[in-house]
């Protein structure tokens, strides 16, 4: 993890850890490195948000940034994040920003970038862009006269974004009742009209962003919403997406959950049966339920397992050539139709298999065994943080756990990649004793890593 850069983007409080300053900055620092090799070319970067209150704001400072050393802004206003990753390589602009922060509270924001490709920057790039701004290194080539860049607005994002998502559906969803929660985020500008377009009966709820109630009690951090709605009102099933629409979280017609890992087994086995899944392989992280690990070996779907974070699911998909991975979060990439996480393109697949299979979701989803699972989120000091791996006394207190659940279960504990915090998550077929467990750990956690 970099000094300002985490496992995705650029992340903190809006207006103190996320300053003006410092958006402006990274514009700055980015259009430096983005521009390396390209001679005197004027770089075109595109930007959009979500719907936090302080997303104009960063938008703005960011753009700022990159007119001052020359580069043209093209604003795309609300949209989901990967539609940013999509749109600059439609465009064919040399970088897109998205302005988010993602699943968390609207007091926080940050900035992901994306290069021309559509793949969010690589680690020795992020290194180069924290490099110039905290240690000085360069100082930016401030432009004068008629070589500032210029801001316009972006007017067809949204429509060419749907368009594409549409494209990707087989045949339409007659006769299907869906209730979607937007999370009072980006899919709020999206949503709606791209399933109503694919045919299916929709009720939208969640979707009118004031700027402060992006993932309030609503989306995917809070699917109990949406599951309570599906079971009151018949629906067929639910989709939860996250503030900036690169989750997926889903509930049957009964209200139960079908998450990241179960979404993955249903879709990867549906590509094995038609011969579209390459190497017959799933990527998936070391966060994932054993259940979804159980169904792959029994259904002969080979598993490649990555650290916590999407970007390392994709860099092995991308190494090896594989076509679908992801992570229990509902962060979902099927690299046949996109770069990154894509919500909405996630359920139209989805969706796409329940068409073609004639199941329901229920039904699709009971054929994985999901163990029971506990996950403790921990909040630590930033120092503290730093600490985790090197602590005896957090060392003893899993290998304890560990010796305990023996074969019948597993300890994973790791630090946040863009929060203050320290996840504690244990599996196993007892749900008291992995609860019992869970709670001994994370408490040392808390004692040592104040």
């Amino acid at each position: 993890m970099g000094r300002l850069f985490g496992t995705d983007g650029a992340r903190g409080i809006a207006n103190t850890e996320i300053s003006c300053e410092l958006a402006m900055k990274i514009g700055r620092a980015a259009a430096m490195v983005l521009g390396e090799n390209k001679g005197d070319k004027k770089l075109k970067i595109l930007v959009g948000t979500d719907t936090r209150i302080s997303a104009d704001m960063l938008s703005s400072a960011i753009a700022a940034g990159f007119c001052s050393v020359g580069c043209d802004v093209l604003q795309l206003g609300v949209v989901p994040t990967p539609a940013v990753a999509f749109l600059v390589k439609e465009y064919s602009y040399d970088a897109g920003v998205m302005i988010s922060a993602s699943h968390n509270p609207c007091e926080y924001n940050g900035i992901k970038i994306f290069r021309s490709n559509g793949y969010k920057l690589p680690d020795e790039m992020e290194e180069k862009i924290e490099a110039i701004i905290l240690d000085e290194i360069l100082p930016p080539p401030l432009k004068v006269g008629g070589e500032v860049g210029s801001i316009t607005s972006g007017k067809n994002a949204v429509k060419d974004y749907i368009h594409h998502i549409e494209n990707t559906a087989v045949g339409h969803f007659y006769g299907m009742r869906i209730a979607i929660d937007c999370a009072n985020g980006s899919a709020s500008e999206t949503a709606n009209e791209l399933f109503r377009r694919l045919g299916a009966e929709c009720t939208v709820i969640n979707c009118r962003p004031d700027g402060v109630n992006i993932n309030k009690n609503c989306g995917s951090t809070h699917i109990e919403i949406l599951q309570e709605y599906v079971r009151e009102n018949g629906f067929d099933l639910g989709l939860a997406f996250d503030g900036d629409a690169d989750r997926l979280l889903c509930t049957d017609e009964e209200g139960n959950l079908v998450d990241g890992d179960k979404i993955m087994a249903i879709c990867a086995k549906h590509m094995k049966e038609h011969g579209r899944l390459n190497a017959n392989t799933l990527v998936a992280t070391v966060m994932s339920n054993m259940g979804l690990f159980k169904f792959c070996e029994e259904n002969g779907i080979n598993c490649e397992k990555t650290k916590v974070g999407d970007r390392y699911v994709l860099e092995r998909m991308l190494e090896k050539g594989f076509h679908i991975g992801g992570e229990q979060s509902g962060h979902v990439i099927f690299l046949d139709h996109a770069t990154t996480g894509d919500g909405q393109l996630t359920a139209v697949q989805l969706l796409n298999v329940i068409r073609e299979s004639g199941k329901s979701l229920k039904t699709l989803a009971s054929e994985i065994e999901i163990f029971p699972q506990v996950l403790k989120n921990v909040r630590v000091s930033s120092l503290g943080k730093l600490r985790l791996f090197e602590d005896k006394e957090i060392k003893i207190a899993i290998e304890a756990a560990e010796k305990e659940l023996g074969d019948s279960g597993r300890v994973l504990v790791r630090a946040s990649g863009t929060e203050p915090l320290v996840r504690v998550m244990l599996e196993g077929k007892d749900k008291e004793q992995i609860a019992r467990l869970s709670e001994q750990i994370a408490e040392v956690v808390r004692e040592r890593l104040i």
